[in-house]
């Protein structure tokens, strides 16, 4: 060691102890700075927002259930329609506003064909809200 001392002994011998000095250093660094900085913490600026009314909209318009059965014959809404006609209600439903969204039925046994031909119609006619309706858990 660079200290003196009266005492006879092994100036090499390694020494045994931890400097705390260093570590108590940081310690009391790090107390001031969270002293310092935790009332900045609980301080909160006061704004005042602004208050939003809305209403909801009373104009819905239905959705179109357009079904299909295994013989390829079409109803709107339950009601039977040919292809001349479907093609004038799907245009005459794409001109509303909002859109009214179409929900396609159609029998487990009917061609695709059929409703791809009902698909493309729909969408010919300027409808893009379709869908398909199911009944769950049906084998």
């Amino acid at each position: 060691m660079a200290f003196g001392s009266l005492e006879a002994g092994d100036d090499n011998a390694p020494l045994a102890e931890i400097n705390m000095v260093p570590l108590i250093d940081v310690m009391l660094v790090l107390l001031v700075i969270f002293m310092v900085t935790a009332p900045l913490l609980t301080h909160a600026v006061k704004v005042e927002l602004p208050k939003a009314s809305s209403t909801p909209q009373t104009s819905k318009v239905e959705d179109v259930q357009l079904s299909i059965d295994k013989d390829g014959q079409v109803f709107w809404n339950a009601q039977p329609l040919d292809a001349a006609a479907l093609s004038e209600r799907l245009q005459a439903a794409a001109q509303l506003q909002p859109q009214p969204a179409l929900h396609i039925r159609a029998d487990r046994s009917t061609p695709y064909e059929k409703v791809a031909q009902a698909m493309s119609e729909a969408a010919r006619q300027g409808l893009s809200r379709i869908g398909f309706v199911t009944e769950p858990g049906a084998p």
